[in-house]
């Protein structure tokens, strides 16, 4: 007997568990071959990922334009070669409303407040703090009714929505990129369990909590929650999609290891020293989790966009495990320094390294059509500071991975024209995906170069 086709919003269940699936060829009443003909394409997914301090830009920028062959990965991005043929690295690109602009010092704070609003910080340490709409929360209001969750947000560092954290600037300007209004900051997630739960869960507080308990006391998996849905499903699978299945079910088993690693690690720190379960002691383990949770959630479909911070504004986390022991924003002030520049160039190239893990990743996960989960997305990476020394917000440190289901042209670096508003690309992202916007922030028009 034929099966009928098993439906794209497909779970397995189990107590306070709804595990979503990436796709399978049986979700299609054709075959993902005839699909294609068609022209039916995976779904397009957007990422947004902010760096603090600025970067040592002479071992960031590529010494000229060009494309393929015709240029080379400096330094600091010289991790990402495996994923070279999907980067385009962009220079040129400002964020006006990261500056001053009659506002006086505070340059960190205002460079995440505007990194993806494009519109500038009202100058308050009091609760009537005002920005303008992040563009991940514009694109998930109105392109993810079609997901479980409109957007997701996650980070390193604890937020704070009040309180001065630089110059007289909210806390809530440093500590968050996400803005679902102008009045309000989208907290972030920085504790990967939570992450974890939150995407396997269904939304059943109690049934959540007794199914976390009982997987924590008896070492379970979450997998061991859905075994009979598993089962049933199985029966129902080709031998490719099984094996995708199985792929993708020892993703996710390596994930809860490495997650119940780093709480066992987190028990064993200082006695009486406060650490969220979940958390691990090196930033390195704690960026690549929450990237996984990322890369998780896309191959699912549960959303489509996405925001990370690694780290918030001003950061001072130093980075001993590279040989860095200062802090970070200390050292960013470098005023020239040319040990303290190579400090700068090793951190930024660390994050560079975190970065290239996630995009290898996701270049390895094939969609039902043959292409990658990285060919369809675009994820953009950057600071809104340029030097940290010199706090500039123009000719920012921004490039963009993956090639957008066929829409951006990669393997290039660009230049645009000194002032060329970010929120430029923002608008053209946004057209990508089917949101045909006017404006937004401070934008002048769309990209041109980038196919």
């Amino acid at each position: 007997m034929k099966h009928q086709p098993l439906p794209r919003r497909t779970f397995l269940t189990g107590m306070g568990t709804a595990m979503a699936l990436p796709l399978l060829e049986v979700m299609s009443p054709a075959s993902a071959r005839a699909a294609a003909r068609r022209g039916a394409k995976p779904p397009l997914r957007l990422a947004f990922i902010y760096i603090p301090n600025g970067v040592n830009m002479k071992f960031w920028t590529p010494q000229s334009d060009g494309e393929g062959k015709a240029w080379q990965l400096p330094s600091i991005l010289e991790p990402l070669a495996p994923v070279k043929s999907h980067l385009l690295v962009m220079s040129g690109l400002t964020q006006d409303k990261a500056r001053p602009n009659g506002d006086g010092p505070g340059d960190h704070a205002r460079s995440v407040g505007a990194f993806l609003t494009a519109s500038q910080p009202y100058k308050t340490n009091g609760a009537d703090i005002r920005v303008g709409i992040s563009v991940d929360q514009f694109i998930g209001q109105k392109h993810g009714k079609s997901t479980r969750f409109p957007s997701l947000e996650i980070g390193t560092d604890r937020g704070r929505q009040s309180g001065n954290c630089d110059s007289g600037y909210s806390c809530a300007y440093s500590s968050n990129v996400s803005w679902r209004s102008p009045t309000e900051p989208v907290a972030k997630e920085i504790n990967p369990r939570a992450v974890f739960e939150r995407l396997f869960g269904n939304g059943k507080k109690s049934e959540m909590d007794a199914s976390q308990e009982q997987r924590n006391r008896y070492r379970k998996s979450i997998l061991d929650m859905v075994l009979e849905d598993a089962a049933t499903l199985k029966k129902r699978l080709s031998g490719k999609d099984a094996v995708k299945l199985d792929e993708y079910f020892t993703s996710v088993r390596e994930i809860e290891q490495r997650l119940l690693s780093a709480e066992l690690g987190a028990a064993a720190t200082v006695p009486g020293a406060k650490r969220p379960a979940g958390i691990p002691r090196e930033w390195s383990e704690h960026v690549r989790l929450m990237g996984d949770m990322l890369t998780l959630a896309f191959q699912t479909d549960l959303t489509r966009v996405a925001s990370f911070m690694f780290a918030n504004a001003g950061s001072n986390r130093s980075y001993r495990a590279i040989g860095v022991p200062e802090g970070h924003h200390s050292i960013s002030h470098h005023q020239g320094n040319p040990v303290k520049l190579e400090k700068i160039r090793k951190i930024n190239r660390h994050h560079c390294e975190q970065l290239a893990y996630m995009l290898k990743k996701m270049q390895a996960i094939q969609e039902a059509d043959g292409s990658t989960l990285l060919d369809n997305s675009l994820i953009v990476y950057g600071s809104g500071i340029g030097d940290g020394n010199r706090h500039n917000h123009g000719d920012l440190p921004v490039l963009m991975a993956g090639k957008g289901g066929g829409t951006v042209k990669t393997d290039r670096h660009v230049t645009y024209p000194r002032n060329t508003p970010m929120a430029n690309l923002f608008l053209s992202m946004m057209d990508r995906v089917g949101i045909h916007a006017e404006g937004f922030g401070d934008a002048t028009g769309r990209l041109d170069k980038l196919t």
